[in-house]
C-alpha cells in the first residue's frame, strides 16, 4: 500500500510551492517580494543584504546572503560577544585595567611622576567626577611630595597602534576617530564650545589650552548655525569655521586626540599644580613600539584605580556605539595570551567565530569597532552568529547590551510609536556610505526573529535607513 502511495505523495510535495503561490491569489507577491519592491524604491545604486531567520535557523527571506558588505559598528557585536566569552570577573570592578600613578627617579633627587594605563575607557578628569577619577591619582601624589620633575604619560601596556588599518584620515580629527590608547582619558576628546559674540566678530571659545586654534568662525545677526573645524594628523593646530548665530546656544565640538598618554599627562601636570605640586621639568610620554615585548611587572605603585564593572562598559560599547571603548575592549582581548596588539585580539575574535560555526569568507575584520572600511561580513555568516551567541550561557546578558528599538541608545529615535518599539533589539551601524542593522526581534505572533540586514554604497539621500526600517516592519507584520 505504501509503495502504491509513494508517487502520489512525492508528486504532491512537488506541486507544494506552487500550491502555496496560487493561495497567495492573483497579483499577491511572496514576503521576500515585497521586501524586494520596498528597497528597490530607494532608486538604484544601493546594495542591499538581508537575512531573516526563525530561532531554529529557517530562512525566512534571504536577499544577498553570502555577499560580503562593510558592517560599520556591528563590528562591535563581535568584540563586546568575545568579551563575554572569554575575560571573567566582568560583574566585579576592574581592577586589572585601572590607571596607577608611580614615582620614579628622576633628575637628581627629584623624582619623576609616571602616569600608566591598563587600558580602562573611563577614566574621568571632570569636575564632578566621583568614580575613576583622575583627581584621586593627583591627590596621592600630592600628598607624598611637593615637588617633581616630568610627569610621564605611559601607555606601554598596549603596542602603539592608535588607528586600524582603513581607518579614513578625515574621521581621525574627530571624536569618532579619536586615537587609541591604553591611557585614555575623558573618551581622549578635547570639548570645544563656541558661543556667538557680536555680528562680524569671531564667536567666543571655552576650552583648555592642549591645541592652538585659528578661529576664522564668524558671529552673523540672523540665520542657521553652521560650524566646522579640520584638523591634520598629528598636529595641534586646529581652525575652526563657519557661522553661529546670535541668540544661540553654545554649540559643543568634539575633537579627537592624537597621542592619548601625552594629553592624560598633561592634563594631570595641571591637576597637579592645582594641588601645590611642583613640576620642574616637561610632560613626556612612554610608548611601546609594535613588536617589542611588554615590559616587565613594575614595583607596586602609589595610587591605583578601579574602575566600574567592564559589563557597564560593554553596554556602553554596544548601546551608545562607543569606538574608542570597543577599541580598548579589543586589545584588552588581546593582551589575555599576547601582547595587546590589534592582531591579537582579532584573533580572539576569529576563534569565538570558528566555535560559532562561521565560514572563514563570512568575515574579515581590521579593528574593534566598525570604523575600518576593511572590514566585511556576510548577513548569512551573521544570522549564524547571532543563533549561536543566543545558545551560550552568556546569550542573555549580551542581548541586553544591545540598542532597543524606540526606547534607548542608537535606536531611542527609531521604531518608535511602531509595532517594533520596545520588541527590536539589535546594533546599528552607519560609516561611508553604509547602513547597517543587526539583531533580534518579536514578530506580531511573539516568536523571535533572528535578523542581519546591510545596505552599502548608499547614493546620497537615497533613504536606504528609512527603507530598511520599513522592510523589518513588514516582516514582523506578516511572521
Amino acid at each position: 500500500m505504501m509503495a502504491r502511495l509513494a508517487p502520489v505523495l512525492a508528486l504532491l510535495l512537488a506541486l507544494a510551492p506552487f500550491y502555496a503561490a496560487a493561495q497567495e491569489g492573483p497579483g499577491q507577491q511572496s514576503l521576500q517580494q515585497r521586501v524586494e519592491a520596498r528597497l528597490r524604491e530607494t532608486g538604484p545604486g544601493t546594495r542591499f543584504g538581508l537575512v531573516v531567520a526563525t530561532e531554529d535557523g529557517r530562512e525566512i527571506v534571504a536577499i544577498a546572503p553570502d555577499a560580503r558588505f562593510i558592517p560599520a559598528s556591528n563590528t562591535k557585536m563581535f568584540t563586546t560577544a568575545a568579551a563575554f566569552a572569554t575575560l571573567s570577573g566582568l560583574d566585579r570592578p576592574d581592577s586589572a585595567g585601572g590607571a596607577a600613578v608611580r614615582l620614579e627617579p628622576g633628575s637628581g633627587a627629584v623624582p619623576d611622576v609616571v602616569l600608566e594605563g591598563h587600558g580602562d575607557a573611563r577614566l574621568s578628569s571632570a569636575a564632578g567626577c566621583a568614580v575613576d577619577c583622575l583627581a584621586t591619582l593627583a591627590d596621592a601624589v600630592a600628598a607624598r611630595t611637593r615637588l617633581v620633575h616630568d610627569v610621564i604619560g605611559d601607555d606601554s601596556f598596549f603596542p602603539d597602534q592608535r588607528w586600524s588599518p582603513g581607518m579614513s584620515w578625515n574621521n581621525i580629527g574627530t571624536r569618532s576617530g579619536t586615537a587609541a590608547s591604553a591611557l585614555s582619558l575623558d573618551d581622549n576628546e578635547l570639548h570645544l564650545s563656541v558661543s556667538p559674540s557680536v555680528p562680524g566678530r569671531p564667536p567666543a571659545l571655552d576650552v583648555l589650552p592642549y591645541y592652538t586654534i585659528d578661529n576664522r568662525a564668524v558671529t552673523i545677526a540672523a540665520g542657521a548655525t553652521d560650524l566646522g573645524f579640520d584638523r591634520l594628523p598629528g598636529s595641534n593646530a586646529l581652525r575652526l569655521t563657519g557661522t553661529i548665530a546670535i541668540g544661540a546656544e553654545p554649540e559643543l565640538l568634539r575633537l579627537g586626540i592624537d597621542d592619548p598618554a601625552h594629553y592624560a599627562a598633561w592634563r594631570f601636570r595641571a591637576l597637579l599644580e592645582a594641588r601645590g605640586v611642583r613640576v620642574t621639568g616637561a610632560v613626556a610620554v612612554r610608548h611601546r613600539p609594535l613588536g617589542q615585548a611588554a615590559a616587565a611587572a613594575r614595583p607596586e605603585p602609589l595610587a591605583s584605580l578601579a574602575p566600574p564593572p567592564l559589563a557597564e562598559d560593554l553596554a556602553t560599547i554596544n548601546k551608545a556605539s562607543q569606538n574608542l571603548h570597543a577599541e580598548l575592549m579589543l586589545r584588552r582581548l588581546g593582551r589575555q595570551s599576547g601582547t595587546g596588539s590589534l592582531a591579537d585580539g582579532l584573533a580572539v575574535v576569529r576563534a569565538m567565530l570558528e566555535r560559532a560555526g562561521l565560514r572563514r569568507s563570512d568575515y574579515d575584520f581590521s579593528d574593534g569597532s566598525g570604523m575600518s572600511t576593511y572590514n566585511r561580513v556576510t548577513p548569512r555568516g551573521v544570522v549564524t552568529f547571532l543563533r549561536w551567541a543566543a545558545a551560550q550561557p552568556w546569550g542573555a546578558a549580551w542581548r541586553a547590551t544591545l540598542a532597543v528599538g524606540g526606547v534607548d541608545g542608537t535606536l531611542a529615535q527609531r521604531f518608535r510609536g511602531t509595532a517594533l518599539q520596545a520588541r527590536l533589539f539589535a546594533k546599528t551601524g552607519g560609516l561611508n556610505a553604509t547602513a547597517a542593522l543587526s539583531g533580534y526581534l518579536t514578530a506580531r505572533s511573539g516568536r523571535t526573529l533572528l535578523f542581519s540586514f546591510y545596505a552599502n554604497d548608499i547614493p546620497d539621500g537615497a533613504g536606504a535607513t528609512a527603507a530598511m526600517d520599513a522592510a523589518l516592519l513588514l516582516i514582523a507584520e506578516q511572521n
